[in-house]
């Protein structure tokens, strides 16, 4: 058969050919105008008008009215979410710069694609409507507060910090804010770099070189409380009021004189050898039991607890813009848990002379699954010292101009921004906790309770002979542990496996494979490590039959239907025998097209019930809801319908199945010929009728090893417990009345008695 399934992948590539690309081309306003209503982004519109090259931004008409601006984010400023591939967001303003829609038209990342509703990233994405960026600026209010979404905090800060910053530039070019659309400047005045002399740290702190913030657990505490959330109320802060929560540093750092004071000379160098001409830096420093570099700090991830605000500019740090620092160089500073120094991006609107804040958010569990966040201001405006005034130079204005519009670096490609070597900006691994592994000591408990399933599952498995012999005792821890992975593993912990994280993995061997990506959710990955192990010892039936909640989820509702009389539908072997390659068809497509374009392939992976199903309890849209239930219900007449002819991920993981080293499952010499019980009574029908089980099809409930060890049920053990008793019988010359199991077969006298 290895020719044939050659050629169906053959022809699937072939089909699937279309949707590679030639060339990576960046996506603009055109790339998504025919799937947006013009009223989508500008209430009330009725139609786009022809979208102009320079900016690249679109008229938004009612009839003959011009009533808004349409732009596209990811053309003005860099939206790379998590998954390092950028959120577009299609955002219309008003005539006077307000923000009155804002549409989310493609997207990559995975929190969202199989994990989040959208409807809580719509909502989180509603709040920037009827935002003025300019407006904001011009009276210092800053951008609009706004609840981030628990469990996707890296996805709403860039989305939220890109509307905004887009909105600023395409604001501004447009000239929709008038004076109050120009790039402020301070009054005039820039950064002296010949001013000020090394000064020891109480010199810095007196004089405003370095502003500080102390918390205390009782001024969190009462943060909380006044924000009006009666959860995060129920969960306070541990410790006394006056104990220390977190000691704040900030300080302008690209000011010769402060950065030399507090970095020393050599690291100074180092650091103004990784910046552009006219390129900013920041030093943060924290202490305390709060961290202010937060769950983002891993490689390729985003700082998710501090950001730079000035007027309407919002800055946000990645890791390649960071360096860590050991100690303060400065006389006199004190032993601080965390230094690092920040890079302000290329592109970014920021003026160092004029008055900033660095913006900490502190974040709060209030359930297993969901986050409150508060935030706390760190006001900064450099000593008038170390500026003068600023003469523009010819050809400033230009500049600026670039800058506005997100002019990325000389070279660079669209909505790129950063220093021209950012791998020398890369943090080592080595230093601080990295994003995966404060995630994996928040989960502590969720991952115990895991790996006693885990256990209790290997335990199962390395001795089922004693355990099957025991039918009733086995039947109900089964339907225990399948409970269990329903309820806690699915529906709770919500750690449902997927062909998304195959095809994921896949297409991070051939772009650049990082573990900090996988380890991000811990129950995930250790259900993916006990797969590949299990794989080695048992195939995919360890995961298929035990740890899938959907899986359960047929199982359950299957017995439900079987106590309800619902009748079983048995599939004829003729028919079955061809409809079980589908879901090696489906999942083949899906890789195949994923190796075009991972995104639509992500999409169409919703022939998976699991997201519906599982993560986000069937709240979506009717349609998804109408195709989860209809395959429940098909499961309902025939016993695990999905996993038999369609599931991708079953299909994915019987493949390397094939290579399990150990074959548990016992077989009599008779199986098949002519006892065919287990044939009959296999759940999925994956034992053929000659009486050798496939292994790519079984699911590993142990059913058929019930019965071979059952005297009442299996021929072979009826047989062999007929003879063991009249030998006992004969022995103790006592007659026995042998009575047949009303389910198997009618044991036959032996002719020698």
């Amino acid at each position: 058969m290895s020719w044939s399934w050659s050629v169906v992948l053959a022809l699937v590539l072939l089909a699937a050919a279309p949707w590679f690309p030639a060339s990576a081309q960046p996506a603009t306003f055109d790339t998504f105008a025919s799937q947006v209503s013009p009223g989508e982004v500008v209430p009330g519109a009725d139609r786009f008008g022809p979208t102009q090259q320079s900016p690249p931004v679109a008229q938004v008409f009612r009839g003959d009215q011009l009533v808004g601006y349409a732009y596209l984010n990811s053309q003005y400023v860099n939206a790379d979410g998590y998954s390092s591939k950028p959120i577009h967001i299609m955002v219309g303003l008003d005539t006077a710069g307000t923000i009155v829609g804002i549409k989310m038209v493609a997207h990559s990342e995975p929190i969202v694609l199989i994990g989040i509703p959208e409807k809580r990233v719509i909502d989180y994405m509603s709040a920037f409507i009827g935002y003025n960026p300019l407006k904001a600026a011009a009276d210092g209010s800053g951008p609009p507060k706004v609840n981030l979404v628990s469990g996707a905090t890296v996805t709403a800060l860039v989305m939220g910090e890109s509307i905004t910053r887009s909105a600023v530039r395409v604001a501004r070019l447009l000239g929709l804010g008038g004076e109050g659309g120009a790039v402020n400047q301070a009054a005039g005045r820039s950064i002296d770099t010949g001013a000020g002399e090394i000064a020891s740290w109480q010199g810095l702190l007196e004089e405003g070189g370095v502003k500080h913030l102390h918390l205390t657990v009782g001024d969190v505490n009462r943060k909380f409380l006044e924000g009006g959330d009666p959860a995060a109320a129920r969960f306070p802060q541990a410790g006394g009021d006056n104990d220390p929560f977190i000691d704040l540093y900030v300080a302008l750092v690209s000011q010769p004189a402060i950065g030399r004071s507090l970095l020393g000379e050599s690291e100074y160098a180092s650091m103004q050898q990784m910046l552009s001409p006219d390129q900013q830096a920041i030093l943060v420093a924290g202490d305390g039991i709060y961290s202010f570099k937060g769950s983002g700090y891993v490689r390729g991830g985003i700082f998710d607890r501090i950001e730079l605000v000035q007027g309407a500019e919002t800055i946000r740090f990645r890791d390649q813009f960071h360096r860590r620092v050991g100690a303060i160089a400065a006389d006199g500073a004190p032993p601080l848990k965390e230094i690092g120094i920040f890079v302000i991006p290329e592109g970014s609107e920021f003026d160092p002379a004029a008055p900033w804040r660095l913006q900490l958010l502190v974040q709060r569990s209030t359930g297993a699954l969901t986050k409150v966040f508060e935030s706390f201001d760190l006001p900064y405006t450099i000593p008038a010292r170390y500026t003068q005034s600023a003469a523009p130079a010819p050809g400033e204005g230009a500049a600026t101009a670039a800058v506005a519009a997100g002019a990325s670096a000389p070279g660079a490609q669209p909505g790129q921004t950063g220093p021209a070597d950012a791998s020398q900006w890369m943090v080592d691994e080595d230093d601080d906790d990295p994003l995966w592994k404060r995630v994996w000591q928040s989960k502590v408990i969720a991952i115990a309770m895991l790996g006693i399933m885990l256990g209790v599952l290997t335990l199962i498995f390395f001795f089922q002979d004693a355990l099957v012999k025991h039918e009733k005792l086995f039947d109900r821890v089964r339907l225990a542990y399948l409970a269990t992975t329903l309820f806690w593993l699915g529906w709770v912990a919500q750690a449902q496996l997927s062909v998304v994280n195959v095809l994921t993995f896949a297409s991070s061997l051939r772009s650049g494979f990082n573990w900090s990506s996988f380890l991000i959710d811990p129950l995930i990955f250790i259900l993916w490590c006990s797969v590949a192990v299990s794989l080695l010892f048992w195939g995919r039936g360890a995961f298929c039959g035990w740890l899938c909640p959907f899986g359960a989820l047929q199982e359950l509702s299957n017995r439900i239907a079987k106590a309800l009389k619902v009748p079983q539908l048995k599939i004829p072997w003729a028919i079955h025998e061809r409809l079980w390659p589908i879901k090696y068809i489906i999942f083949l497509a899906l890789f195949a097209v994923s190796l075009g374009s991972l995104a639509f392939a992500e999409q169409l992976a919703e022939v998976e019930p699991f997201k519906t199903a599982i993560i986000l309890h069937f709240l979506r849209e009717w349609w998804f809801v109408l195709f989860a239930v209809s395959l429940i219900v098909a499961g309902l007449f025939v016993e695990r319908f999905f996993c038999r002819y369609m599931c991708p991920l079953g299909a994915a993981l019987a493949i390397p199945g094939r290579m399990r080293m150990f074959n548990w499952l016992k077989r009599y010499r008779e199986c098949g010929n002519p006892c065919m019980r287990c044939f009959k009574e296999c759940p999925v029908e994956a034992i053929h009728p000659e009486g050798h089980i496939n292994p790519n099809e079984c699911i590993q409930c142990l059913h058929c090893q019930v019965l071979y060890h059952s005297e009442q049920k299996c021929p072979v053990k009826i047989q062999r417990r007929l003879k063991r008793e009249k030998r006992e019988a004969f022995a103790q010359r006592i007659p026995i009345a042998v009575l047949p199991d009303k389910d198997g077969p009618e044991p036959q006298p032996d002719p020698a008695s």
